[in-house]
């Protein structure tokens, strides 16, 4: 039997929602072992100077706890 916990991340990129997303799987596999999957929980943007300045996600992150 395994048990699973899910922590929540925010993760930034000043390129898109998707390298946001990579960012964040990518840093919390450093500290979290055993990821088994992620879901973008919310998706947000900064806007500077009338432009979109950094993009934002909440990631949901599955993994399963070690024994």
């Amino acid at each position: 039997m395994s048990v699973a916990k899910v922590t929540e991340i925010i993760s930034s990129s000043s390129k898109s929602f998707d390298d946001a997303v990579e960012n964040g799987i990518e840093r919390a596999s450093k500290t979290l072992k055993g990821i088994t999957s992620a879901w973008v929980a919310d998706q947000k943007v900064t806007v500077k100077d009338g432009k979109v300045d950094e993009y934002r996600v909440v990631l949901k992150v599955t993994f399963v706890l070690q024994d």
